[in-house]
Formats: C-alpha cells, sequence, structure tokens
C-alpha cells in the first residue's frame, strides 16, 4: 500500500440517493444531483468543521458518522488511520429518506481508501460501504450513479448493475417539513408477506427495471406499485395516501423516497407543474413541503486532489 503525504489534500462529492423507487424494495436505487462534499487532508489531530444544509445535525465530535466509518474501514484492513481535519460542506437533507447516510458511508469509505492507500477501485468501495450499510441500494447509487440495481449474493458481496436514466424522463424530489427517521419506519413492516403480495412486487419491480431500461411511459403507474412497504407507512406520512393514488396528464407516478417522508415524483419532461400537486396535497395534510428539483446524478462519487484546506 502506498500511504500519501500529510501535506496532500483531496476533496470527494458524494450524491444524494432515493431507494425502493416503489416495488424495488432494498434492492433499486436512484442517485440523485444533490450533494455532500467533503474536504479532507492529513492533521495532527481530528478537526471536523461542518456547514451546508442541517448542518447542526452533523457532529463535529470523533463520533460523526464519516469519521467513525473510515475508522471501520482501517480496523478491517487492521491498518491505523491518521487523525484529518475534515470540512464537510452539506446539501442533503437529513432524516428525508435522501439517503444523507448512505452518502456520508461512502465518504467514509473513499477517505480510508485514499488515506491508507489501498487502491481500491469502485465497487470494492461500493462492497465496502454495502457491507457497513447492511443494504446496497443507496450506496450503489452514490458509487455508481444513475439507476442501479442492486443485491448481496451469497457469499455477502454486492452485485450491483447501472442503467441510464431515461432522457424524456424528469424526477424530483418533494420533501416535507418533518423528519422521519428509518429505524421508525422499518418498525411498522411486518415480518412476513403472502405469496400473492411477494408475486405483486416482483411483478412491478421487473416491469420497473425493464421500463427505466428502455424508457416505456405505457408501464407507468403500474410499474411504481408497491405491497412491501409502502402500504404500511401511509400512517407516518401525512397525505401519502393521495399522493401514490395521484393521476394527473404528464405524471408518470409517485413513490416514497426510501423510508420517507420526502417522495419521488417521476414525469415527463414539460409536465413538471405535477410535482406542485404534490406539494399542495402536503400542505392539505398540514404539512408545508418544498419541491427540490434534483434530476438524476449521471455520475457517482467524484474524487479530487486539491490544496490544503484554508
Amino acid at each position: 500500500m502506498n500511504k500519501p503525504s500529510d501535506r496532500q489534500a483531496w476533496k470527494v462529492r458524494v450524491p444524494a440517493s432515493s431507494a425502493n423507487l416503489g416495488p424495488g424494495f432494498d434492492a433499486v436505487g436512484l442517485a440523485l444531483g444533490i450533494y455532500l462534499e467533503c474536504r479532507f487532508r492529513q492533521s495532527e489531530r481530528l478537526r471536523i468543521c461542518a456547514g451546508g444544509r442541517d448542518a447542526h445535525l452533523i457532529s463535529e465530535g470523533p463520533d460523526n458518522l464519516i469519521w467513525q466509518t473510515a475508522l471501520a474501514v482501517a480496523r478491517d484492513v487492521r491498518s491505523p488511520l491518521p487523525p484529518i481535519h475534515l470540512e464537510i460542506d452539506n446539501d442533503i437533507p437529513i432524516g428525508k429518506g435522501l439517503g444523507s447516510s448512505a452518502a456520508a458511508l461512502t465518504a467514509g469509505v473513499v477517505i480510508a481508501n485514499e488515506l491508507l492507500g489501498l487502491g481500491w477501485k469502485p465497487l470494492r468501495i461500493l462492497d465496502e460501504a454495502a457491507r457497513i450499510e447492511g443494504h446496497p441500494d443507496n450506496v450503489a447509487a452514490c458509487v455508481l450513479g444513475s439507476v442501479v440495481a442492486s443485491a448481496i449474493d451469497s457469499g455477502g458481496v454486492a452485485r450491483s448493475v447501472r442503467l441510464e436514466f431515461p432522457r424524456r424522463f424528469g424526477v424530483a424530489i418533494v420533501a416535507p417539513d418533518f423528519i422521519l427517521p428509518t429505524e421508525k419506519a422499518r418498525a411498522v413492516l411486518p415480518d412476513s408477506y403472502s405469496r400473492p403480495e411477494a408475486i405483486f412486487n416482483v411483478q412491478r419491480a421487473a416491469l420497473l427495471i425493464a421500463a427505466l431500461a428502455t424508457g416505456s411511459v405505457s408501464a407507468f403507474p403500474t410499474a411504481l406499485e408497491d405491497r412491501i412497504h409502502q402500504p404500511y407507512r401511509v400512517g407516518l406520512v401525512p397525505g401519502l395516501e393521495d399522493i401514490l393514488k395521484l393521476t394527473a396528464p404528464g405524471l408518470l407516478g409517485c413513490a416514497l423516497s426510501g423510508a420517507g417522508p420526502s417522495v419521488l415524483v417521476f414525469y415527463e419532461r414539460g409536465h413538471e407543474v405535477v410535482c406542485d400537486i404534490v406539494r399542495q396535497i402536503f400542505a392539505l395534510n398540514g404539512h408545508s413541503a418544498e419541491v427540490l428539483w434534483a434530476n438524476t446524478a449521471e455520475h457517482g462519487y467524484e474524487l479530487a486532489r486539491i490544496g490544503p484546506p484554508g
């Protein structure tokens, strides 16, 4: 392993992500053009500075998720990790189902890879991030960009396939004014499902991947229907039940983004107005909401060598 000089500094930028996309529970992810950016270099002691959106929710102490992830990688490879100066500039809403933790995990693995001189390629970084996260959908989007279908194989290795997002489709996020902890959203899910429910979701997950691969409009909104997680979470997100049933010209369909409470809106380009309808439904249910015109991030994380932080 070739370890870097302590005078070197880097910048890593990681996209936000939306997981599940309706029927693709823990299997399908989408990279979004909203970013977590980190500047880092070796330092005599650990220094973490956080800025940007929801910066007050980001720890500047040793329990910071990015730093803890880098330490976990170092333990795995049995190599000491030097302290760093880490500057965080975040634009990803935290606690809104937009993969903020997956972006932090991915950044942590990338930082450890550089500081320890591991020489890992993106797929190895994805595998390590998925192992730490426990499922591959969000981190696969963070690493590869665009739309990604993922699974963990019988040997525990993450397998992922990236698709180009259809150019005729647009996607936006409608983020309401409250946080929904992932643990709470997971807790409402049942321990098992019936055969008809499983078949229903397998059919639609296959249809969704085929529709995204070909740009087929006719597959929607059926391709976004789900019986695995969204029906159980409607009670946690006021207005979600109506949003999932929404139809309008140019609207392909809506899906809960990750565990929520944000909603992912698919539409045909030129029909951006449908996103405001979703915002209005949140308003009718007592919550303001922000429309984020994220679109898809074509690339996953990007790493560049820069001068030392100021």
